[in-house]
């Protein structure tokens, strides 16, 4: 499936933005990060930034890296961006300050932005077909 040149800047521009926010996972958004990770996560909770800003850069050089295995890689980005949702929601429901979000407002709000990173990775991988 080809995409279009709208496609591939939207693709190119979320795997910027992936790479930017998993750097900031593991040096200067590290403790707003910290908020979001909820209680019941098996795993200390620094390493869980860290792993999830490693998977942010991973995933993001991907997508600008390998167009010919965007379809993949734009379904793992999606499921990437749908597995951290819980994380939104721990951080609204404990009333977790970080990242500016500092009010309940703010932080349910949030909830409803995280469809947006899902859609673009599905939209500009071609992973959902055009009509």
């Amino acid at each position: 499936m080809t995409t279009t040149p709208l496609q591939d800047l939207a693709r190119v521009g979320l795997g910027t933005f992936l790479v930017g926010a998993g750097l900031s996972h593991l040096t200067v958004a590290r403790e707003g990060f910290r908020a979001q990770v909820p209680p019941w996560v098996p795993i200390d909770v620094d390493d869980t930034v860290v792993i999830s800003g490693c998977a942010e850069v991973a995933l993001g050089t991907a997508l600008v890296a390998f167009p010919k295995e965007r379809v993949k890689i734009g379904t793992i980005a999606a499921l990437f961006f749908t597995a951290v949702f819980p994380g939104n929601i721990a951080q609204w429901r404990h009333r977790r300050d970080g990242l500016g979000l500092n009010s309940d407002r703010m932080r349910f709000l949030r909830l409803f932005a995280q469809p947006v990173p899902i859609a673009v990775a599905l939209w500009s991988t071609g992973v959902v077909p055009r009509r």
